[in-house]
């Protein structure tokens, strides 16, 4: 009977009759699942769809509700989906969701658990081979309980505040050797990567976002056999180099960007043939770019951007015609945009080029590119007008044309047929804009609008209707008079940038208490005429530049109300007053520049504890008193000056503190008493320019600061950079513009004339203690600064010996000495100064002869007055009882034998180098006392030129 009875049963499920037959819930299951759904909080506010409110209304069998399924044959819920259901809360590890053992999925993603931890309990769901938590709100440590679960083979825990214990990939690659997905972007891992990892040979994704990775990654990860995916960037110190790839490799996609790889990109990257998205901007490859790229034809994503490739030219592109995106700025580009290279590209929807040295004219068939939404191309050589076919491209969302060579005259109407624009910069071209009032009302909305040096002489009409507006820039044109009324109106709650620098504004035609947009950022007014009090604007401000006005009056008590201000300038105005006490309250300031005002009184004691600000400059006002002793609390400060003030204070050795200090300016105060010896040998650890000429200050050169100015003493002119101070805009637009730079600026008496540096090299090292009483000797340990390029002790009462130690201070540039009792010769070994390119000292008591050699053959009889004992050319005084020494024959004559190449070539190279560093240094910043239009625009004074902030599409 049992045999007949199976025998029919088998029969029966052969047949199919059973087919459609599914078990039911298991009661037990049913239960935890109501019980796990009443510890829920849905957040009722968003309009997603939540899965477990259906739970029950459908069925009592839990095996139909949304998000659960069940084995076939046994019934268990086997899969939980709850991705995206509006939850909020957290859940602890007694939660009945860890009774439902029989779990293989688990998805939690994108809800709101509150910072909630990750439940220990989840290690209890031994069978999980799929464990997705991304953003979910989770935070704290990762639980080691999650290791348990050795049969995952996706793990995503990705976008979220979480953290994962230093050995913790190591664990992972260790313990989950079935992994397929690892997905931790955006955790805190802050480890290297272990080499282990390469041995989990099932590995098809890794994910590894911005986690704060360090150390050298193993190369044998890109050589996983079964590996697809593979995402490290936005790790900024994980360095590396990219291997060799063979043809099986079945990478498809590749993204370092924002990461330490450097070396080259190999030619085998050409084998990758399955290859579709590749992103290394960012990151220090070098060499040239592989022509083997031509073999990447399934690309539809390539992104090169910022790397020190070697010059080259598109050619190598023209057969990726399924790329989608192309960026490849900042990679040394240079020639034109031919057709070979880009006209068959017809799927590109982003073209980014910008920042090279491409030449040429825009070319007119990039219109045959219809799908474009993003062309950019600033900061290149394009020439030419801008071809009136762009209107064709109708699926233009960005044109930035920024800082190229584009002339000619263009109509503005021509954009308005492009519908979908909503971000166009032409600033910095040679273009002459037209824009027809009669068309105010009818164009787009544009998000972005950058219109600075357009030859525009009013502001355009069609800005009247512009309520969308979040960066606008007009500067650098001949717009004059007062600002109308109806610009106070325009965008009101979007508008972050505004910059009008550079034209000749006088005010606004209204009375503004305070400034009308609600949610500006950056606000550029510099170097125009406007007149009247200082501006206030919006609370939400974090960078506002009104410098070189005519603004008068004190500054309100209401500029304390921006409590987001991190960069002020308020220079070259005729403001006046006391400085508000309630400044300290601006606990976001990064740079103060209050200079060439007439403020007066003490400067208050306003740099509370905690002070942020990395530049202090008063200069140029009548400031009296001691210095604030609470600038000890700025222990960010690099830069501080508070020049031609009336500072009445003994030497302030205590600013020695501060461990940032690189710059002190302190000339034309009343400083008195001694500089001293250095109570310990951490003071000014990083001072590179110290002037505090024309002061009151005696006793001795300070030798025992020579000793430990290590700043001084060497430095890397490998790179030329500046000082200044970066900041981060505290809202970005979709298209990620951040806050610019600030350049450092101070004003040094160099060569007798005062000099305004508005930029400061980041190696520039010079030290001005004249117009003091400083006595005695020039130390001999003086020459153990050998960074000096500005070494100025004149108009002392300094005696002895010129040392002829300063011979080691091969980089200087400039030496004044004059106006002192030094006695003796001038040392020979001072022909040794090749860079030397002025030197005075006149007004002593020298003897001897000056030395007939190399720079000293270039310097005129001033540099040389009130010695009467001194003698020999440029003087006419000849020296006693010998013949002025013979002009020195020149490189060419005394060199006709085999030592003549190696020598010319040398000494020619050594003088370029030298006279170039002197343009550089010192004479660009006389054309900066000029205020010349060209400098204006080229360095960025009043606007962001090259400061602009980058744009990054993510």
């Amino acid at each position: 009977m049992q045999f007949l009875f199976l025998f029919s049963l088998l029969s029966l499920v052969s047949a199919g009759s059973f087919s459609s037959v599914q078990p039911l819930c298991h009661d037990d299951e049913s239960f935890a699942l109501l019980q796990f759904k009443e510890s829920l909080i849905i957040n009722q506010s968003t309009s997603a769809y939540s899965k477990i409110s259906s739970w029950m209304a459908q069925s009592s069998d839990c095996c139909t509700w949304d998000g659960i399924q069940c084995d076939q044959i046994t019934g268990h819920v086997i899969s939980l989906d709850l991705s995206n259901s509006s939850i909020y809360g957290s859940i602890n590890s007694s939660s009945c969701l860890f009774q439902l053992v029989h779990l293989q999925k688990l998805n939690l993603s994108f809800n709101n658990f509150n910072h909630s931890e990750i439940p220990v309990g989840v290690g209890r769901l031994s069978k999980l081979t799929y464990l997705n938590l991304a953003y979910s709100g989770f935070s704290g440590e990762i639980p080691a309980e999650i290791l348990q679960l050795s049969k995952l083979v996706s793990l995503l825990l990705y976008s979220n505040p979480l953290k994962l214990h230093k050995s913790g990939l190591k664990s992972i690659a260790e313990k989950l050797t079935n992994l397929e997905e690892l997905v931790l972007s955006e955790v805190d891992i802050s480890s290297t990567v272990p080499s282990i990892l390469a041995n989990l040979s099932s590995l098809t994704t890794i994910f590894l976002k911005d986690c704060g990775l360090h150390g050298e990654f193993p190369t044998g990860i890109f050589q996983l056999p079964n590996l697809k995916s593979l995402s490290v960037r936005f790790n900024p110190k994980l360095t590396g180099r990219v291997p060799e790839f063979n043809r099986s490799s079945p990478l498809e996609v590749l993204r370092l960007a924002g990461t330490s790889f450097s070396g080259k990109l190999p030619d085998s990257i050409g084998n990758l043939k399955s290859l579709y998205y590749l992103d290394v901007e960012r990151c220090n490859f070098s060499g040239p770019i592989p022509s083997s790229f031509a073999n990447l034809t399934k690309l539809t994503c390539l992104d090169l951007s910022e790397n020190n490739f070697s010059r080259g030219t598109l050619s190598w592109v023209g057969k990726q015609t399924k790329l989608t995106t192309l960026r490849l700025a900042i990679i040394s580009l240079y020639g034109d945009i031919s057709f070979s290279s880009i006209g068959n590209l017809t799927k590109l929807t982003t073209l980014v080029l910008g920042e090279n040295e491409l030449t040429g004219p825009i070319p007119s068939w990039l219109t045959n590119l219809t799908q474009l939404n993003t062309l950019w191309l600033p900061y290149n050589k394009l020439c030419g007008p801008i071809p009136t076919s762009i209107s064709s491209l109708l699926n233009l969302q960005i044109l930035d044309l920024y800082s190229n060579n584009l002339s000619g005259s263009i109509e503005f109407d021509l954009f308005q047929k492009l519908n979908n624009l909503s971000y166009l910069d032409l600033s910095y071209n040679n273009l002459s804009l037209v824009i027809d009032p009669s068309t105010n009302s009818i164009f787009q909305k544009f998000k972005v609008l950058g219109l600075c040096s357009c030859n525009l002489s009013d502001f355009p009409e069609f800005l009247r209707n512009q309520d969308q507006l979040e960066i606008l820039e007009l500067s650098q044109n001949n717009i004059h008079g007062q600002i109308p009324k109806w610009i106070s109106n325009m965008s009101t709650d979007t508008l972050l940038i505004l910059s009008m620098s550079g034209n000749s504004l006088t005010g606004f035609d209204q009375t503004l208490n305070a400034f009308p947009w609600r949610s500006l950022q950056i606000l550029y007014l510099s170097y125009n005429k406007l007149q009247g009090a200082l501006p206030i604007p919006a609370p939400s401000i974090v960078y506002y530049s009104v410098s070189n006005n005519m603004l008068t009056g004190d500054i309100s008590q209401m500029i304390c109300e921006l409590s987001s201000l991190t960069y002020l300038d308020v220079s070259y105005n005729h403001l006046s007053g006391f400085l508000p006490h309630c400044l300290g309250d601006l606990r976001n300031l990064s740079i103060l520049n209050l200079q060439y005002n007439n403020f007066h009184g003490s400067i208050p004691q306003i740099f509370m504890e905690g002070c942020k600000l990395g530049m202090i400059t008063l200069s140029q006002n009548r400031f009296e008193g001691p210095l604030p002793r609470s600038l000890a609390n700025c222990t960010m400060l690099e830069v501080l000056a508070i020049g031609n003030n009336h500072i009445i204070d003994f030497f302030p050795s205590w600013l020695g503190i501060l461990p940032e200090l690189r710059v002190l300016i302190l000339q034309s105060n009343g400083l008195y008493g001694f500089i001293g010896k250095p109570e310990t040998i951490s003071r000014f650890p990083k001072l590179q320019v110290i002037d505090v000429s024309n002061n009151h200050i005696s006793g001795k050169l300070p030798s025992e600061y020579f000793q430990i100015w290590k700043s001084m003493q060497s430095f890397d002119a490998g790179h030329l950079k500046y000082m200044h101070a970066n900041g981060q805009i505290q809202k970005f637009p979709s298209y990620g513009w951040s806050m610019p730079s600030y350049d450092y600026s101070m004003t040094l008496t160099n060569k007798g004339i005062k000099t305004e540096y508005s930029r400061i090299q980041d190696f520039f090292v010079a030290i001005d203690l004249s117009g003091n009483k400083f006595e005695g000797e020039i130390p001999k340990n003086l020459g153990n600064l050998k960074a000096l390029h500005m070494l100025n002790l004149s108009n002392n009462i300094l005696t002895g010996f010129i040392p002829s130690s300063l011979a080691t201070l091969t980089n200087l540039e400039s030496l004044d000495l004059s106006q002192n009792m030094l006695v003796g010769e001038i040392p020979q070994q001072l022909v040794e100064l090749i860079f030397l390119a002025f030197l005075n000292v006149s007004h002593n008591n020298l003897t001897g002869p000056i030395p007939q050699e190399k720079q000293f053959l270039t310097f005129q009889n001033s540099s040389f007055d009130g010695n009467v004992e001194l003698c020999g050319s440029p003087l006419s005084k000849r020296c006693a009882n010998l013949e002025d020494p013979p002009t020195p024959p020149s490189n060419f004559e005394a060199k006709q034998g085999l030592e003549f190449p190696f020598e010319f070539g040398w000494k020619v190279v050594a003088m370029g180098y030298g006279c170039g560093f002197i343009i550089g240094v010192f004479v660009g910043q006389i054309i900066i006392t000029r205020k010349s239009g060209w400098f204006i625009k080229f360095l960025a004074i009043g606007h962001p030129t090259r400061r602009r902030v980058k744009w990054r599409r993510r």
